[in-house]
């Protein structure tokens, strides 16, 4: 008697390109045998409207593989669909978005899209209004929102034709009781029937541009994306299937139909997930290291890293599409206009791209009979073997001049994306996929081989059958009974569990993503987010219905053809907007008579370095920059001036923002610096004629040329600071070191932007100023502007750090070179050599971090960053080092901090009870962590599970170290560790002045 057959648990994958829609059929029990286990697979044209391309793929590779449906247990599809409509700026599928802050006075100066590309902006916001709104850190409002000020918005709205609308609120994502953003979403849905309003707080997390910046993409292709899912669910049920459809997001992991159609902006980077995901499923066996992935599709050619576990490396804490940046993990990719499908034009030199004739490319393609040049007529001129098409079309098309310079321009635009994501200049080993791989040699330079699989073509469908399962925990949690890793080990586990609830294997389910969020001047409260995700259980799936789509205003049917991307080259960008390549090597800053004239390359060097000065504290400098470029942009002097010029009775004011850096990022700044400087000169004896930043750390570092530029008599900023660095309380500067009088920082005022003005005229000390202001300040929102009372040019001469904001410039400058260059595995080295060289810094630490703890303690954020080293390897004289030959990073590494970074500490467990600490760096030494990925810094609220970081020591200024009282003030003492001591980690350099360096004067 014959045995019974053994019953399959197939699946199947789909992946829904700009041109081709791919499919493969896969028996993941079969994974490690040399078919890997796909019965069948299958590449077309995509058509107009999906939903035929999906069905006839499926009906295909069910009859040459006799597949029966009952056999199938998931369909899982991927789309390039609405990020190409980004990459392409194609206005038939972006609609045009409105957008609604909940802000009251804050977040003037960085209106909604002021980061983005102009082409974008102009094409995506239709109208924006700042109104009543918004919630302090505490959960405490702003300002009511005011219904009748929606109601007028809407009326706008509705007379611009306008049907999507963002909804966004300072502190949205911690609004749990207020529920700003949904109450004005509800206004708005009533006022404007059947329009799509997005509420930022389900986009994305705090980071208020950021968040608002990918509420506006995911409102933009809102309309679109329900109609493509739709699509792809109906040949689904079509064809008798009855499991699961899910749709791939940017992670390598699934959503159901409906949640994609509701939030499409997760599946942007899914494409190229599914791609890298497929290759390293397709790799198994050949490779055992990181590999460069090229995916070269019909629109897009998609670059990415894969590491040696077989999974994407990830964004840190910002992305960036298309120019414009967001604040959630996506893979690290790097796209390019050019595929199959890509537009080959001759006039004026040859061009290749970035539009593509798409899924059209059978019909408009010369190869097919059409009569656009794409650049697959190009390869199949050159490759006649290759059989596509009809070869007699493209003979003689182009001369052999042209073809040479289409193949010249080809592999010129993969080697360069390929460049641009090494972290090391040297070669790397690439894996070509995707049905346009075609178009690339076998040769590239900067690759060490070559490899293109077989099946590497369909490898985007492979990754889609093989995404994995995922569930989030988001929750808010007392830490009065429990302590944070107490209750993180609870929620891992909730997290494990309900992943496995979703459908995954119990054995192959991992903790991905946890962070920690204490809820500031909320007693005893984090918030608590973790994610888990593992593979399919197969034997636990269960059999479901595909979900329906949301139905769409008068649609009766699937029709896309009002989508079809027309052959047109994209509008030019903006002269501003233009990316333009600036010689790194030759920019020369523009210094006349002693004055540094500040320029937005400047800005942009400034503002890196100053974040990696901050020490993890004085928040992200970005909505400062962002503010800082708009005044140049609008005609703005910013001047800078060596303090060693300053006339002895020259006016020194004083200015800059007090508070949580975490609160920086989200509650952007009204008036609140220039508010404070007018309510203090008001019982000042003499104005300001120069401003200097009380820090230079940080978003404050870049204050004083905001403020010498907003100020009616656009006052110089001086080239220095009062700390060096950043501290988190206002005693801990240069001038109470001296202590040549005191205090010093008094009279002084605060303005919280909303109305509210504390003036001290008088005060005993500097350390009263402190405890004063911080008590005022948890009343205030925990972020204000700060005025400090001026000091004379002598007496700064004498107390100030010198030259940071030069030494600011040239390791923002070292940064973008060592980017440029493709040396961000040695950033940190190029760092230490802008700062004086290898005396003066170290690397201190390599390696991922593997656990944050946070609590708030007297308006502080105090915590730990837990950083595990990375791999070693042992070399000939036995030093065990790590591959880039530096001093071996084994075990663990602990920063404590209290907003900033106080300490580097080895962690030793040498076997007794209590693990011995070794003391690396200390304060007041700068303590920085930098994105090992990118060279950027990485600040306090932003360190998080996962991120691969380089720790970085550099010596303090002699203004700290030169006296037992600046190492008590700025040292372990002043930040209340009395057990640890101050040793030095090298001999401070004083910055070299830009302003010495290049100054043109006749």
């Amino acid at each position: 008697m014959p045995s019974a057959a053994i019953p399959r648990h197939l699946r199947i994958g789909v992946d829904v390109g700009g041109t081709n829609t791919d499919g493969v059929i896969l028996d993941p029990l079969r994974a490690s045998s040399p078919d890997k286990g796909i019965l069948a697979w299958h590449k077309a044209p995509t058509t107009t409207n999906p939903s035929i391309g999906i069905n006839d793929a499926i009906t295909a590779m069910f009859n040459s593989a006799a597949i029966n449906p009952s056999e199938v247990e998931s369909v899982t599809i991927g789309t390039t669909h609405f990020v190409n409509a980004v990459v392409e700026r194609d206005a038939s599928r972006l609609s045009t978005v409105a957008v609604i802050r909940l802000c009251g006075p804050f977040s003037k100066h960085a209106p909604p899209c002021v980061d983005w590309p102009d082409d974008m902006r102009r094409m995506i916001l239709g109208h924006y209004a700042l109104l009543k709104g918004g919630l302090e850190v505490d959960g405490n409002i702003i300002s009511n929102i005011d219904e009748r000020e929606i109601k007028e918005q809407c009326a706008i709205i509705r007379e611009k034709g306008i049907r999507s609308i963002v909804v966004n609120g300072v502190f949205s994502p911690i609004d749990t009781i207020e529920r700003q953003e949904e109450r004005a979403a509800d206004i708005i849905r009533a006022e404007l029937r059947g329009c799509d309003v997005v509420c930022s707080k389900e986009i994305a997390n705090l980071g208020f541009l950021e968040r608002e910046n990918a509420a506006i993409l995911n409102a933009s292709i809102l309309s679109f994306a329900r109609k493509t899912i739709r699509s792809f669910q109906e040949p689904i049920k079509r064809l008798g299937l009855h499991c699961p459809v899910f749709i791939t997001q940017n992670d390598g992991t699934v959503l159901s139909g409906e949640m994609a159609a509701r939030l499409p902006i997760r599946t942007f980077s899914s494409g190229p997930t599914n791609s890298m995901r497929g290759a390293a499923f397709l790799a198994q066996g050949q490779i055992s290291e990181a590999i460069m992935v090229v995916d070269i599709g019909g629109t897009t050619t998609d670059v990415g890293l894969l590491h040696a576990n077989g999974f994407p490396r990830q964004q840190a804490a910002y992305s960036d599409l298309a120019g414009i940046r967001m604040n959630f993990s996506c893979p690290d990719i790097k796209s390019i206009g050019l595929g199959g499908g890509s537009i080959v034009r001759t006039d004026g030199g040859l061009t290749v791209g970035p539009d593509s004739v798409g899924h059209k490319l059978q019909q408009e393609a010369v190869v097919f009979g059409g009569n656009i040049i794409t650049a697959t007529d190009c390869i199949v001129q050159t490759n006649p073997e290759l059989k596509i098409g009809n070869v007699n079309l493209v003979k003689g098309r182009l001369t052999d001049v042209q073809l040479g310079d289409f193949r010249d321009v080809v592999k010129s635009k993969i080697e360069k994306a390929i460049d641009k994501m090494k972290t090391s200049p040297e070669d790397i080993p690439v894996l070509l996929v995707g049905g346009g791989a075609i178009l690339s040699p076998n040769n590239l330079k900067g690759a060490s081989r070559v490899l293109k699989p077989e099946w590497s073509q369909v490898a985007n469908a492979i990754g889609a059958a093989m995404a994995r399962v995922s569930a989030v925990v988001d929750t808010v949690k007392s830490t009065e009974s429990m302590t944070t890793v107490e209750l993180l080990g609870e929620i891992s586990k909730e997290a494990i569990a309900k992943t496995i609830a979703a459908g995954a294997s119990p054995s192959s389910v991992e903790v991905v993503e946890k962070e920690t969020l204490p809820l500031q001047y909320i007693a005893h409260k984090t918030r608590f987010i973790v994610r888990a995700a593992g593979e399919f259980d197969l034997r636990k799936i269960e059999v479901q219905v595909a979900p329906e789509a949301v139905n769409e205003e008068n649609d009766n049917d699937n029709d896309m053809s009002q989508y079809e991307k027309l052959a047109k080259r994209p509008e030019a960008a903006s002269k501003e907007q233009i990316d333009k390549e600036i010689d790194i090597s030759t920019y020369t800053p523009t210094v006349k008579n002693r004055v540094w004239y500040i320029s937005e390359t400047d800005a942009d060097w400034i503002a890196t370095g100053c974040y990696i000065l901050g020490t993890g504290g004085g928040g992200s400098p970005y909505s400062h920059l962002v503010r800082l470029k708009q005044e140049l942009r609008k005609g703005a002097i910013v001047r800078v001036v060596n303090p060693h010029d300053l006339a002895d009775d020259a006016q020194i004011g004083c200015g800059g923002g007090v508070g949580s850096p975490t609160v920086s990022i989200e509650k952007l700044p009204a008036d609140e610096l220039l508010e404070a400087q007018e309510e203090l000169f008001k019982v000042c004896p003499q104005p300001a004629t120069h401003m200097i930043s009380i820090e230079i750390g940080g978003g404050n570092g870049l204050q004083a040329m905001i403020l010498g530029a907003s100020t009616n008599m656009n006052l110089p900023a001086v080239d220095g600071d009062w700390m060096g660095r950043a501290y988190p309380t206002k005693w801990q500067t240069t001038p109470v070191v001296f202590n040549e009088r005191s205090p010093i920082w008094s009279p002084i005022a605060m303005s919280d932007g909303n109305g509210n003005v504390v003036v001290m005229p008088k005060a005993t000390s500097d350390l009263a100023v402190e405890r004063i202001l911080r008590a005022a300040l948890t009343q205030m929102g925990s972020h204000t502007g700060c005025a400090e009372s001026p000091v004379t040019g002598a007496e700064t001469k004498r107390w100030v750090v010198e030259h940071t904001i030069s030494q600011a410039w040239r390791i923002g400058r070292g940064v973008a070179r060592a980017r440029k260059e493709n040396r961000v595995d040695n950033v940190a080295e190029s760092i230490i050599e802008e700062c004086g060289g290898k005396g003066a810094g170290r690397v201190l630490w390599k390696g991922k971090i593997v656990g944050v703890e946070r609590t708030l303690r007297g308006g502080y954020v105090y915590g730990e960053c837990f950083i595990e080293g990375v791999d070693v390897r042992e070399d000939d004289d036995g030093l065990q080092q790590d591959a880039a030959g530096s001093s071996s990073f084994q075990g663990t590494m602990k920063i404590p901090f209290k907003n900033e970074n106080i300490a580097a500490l080895r962690v030793r467990d040498d076997g007794k009870e209590e693990q011995q600490e070794d003391v690396l760096a200390i304060a007041p030494d700068l303590i920085t962590v930098i994105d090992a990925q990118n060279g950027e810094a990485i600040g306090t609220p932003e360190y998080r599970y996962g991120l691969l970081v380089v720790v970085l020591g550099l010596a303090a200024s002699d203004k700290w170290t030169g006296s037992q009282r600046g190492i008590e003030i700025g040292g372990p003492v002043g930040f209340g560790i009395d057990h640890l001591k101050f040793a030095p980690l090298g001999a401070f350099v004083k910055p070299q002045s830009v302003i010495d360096e290049f100054d043109r004067s006749v």
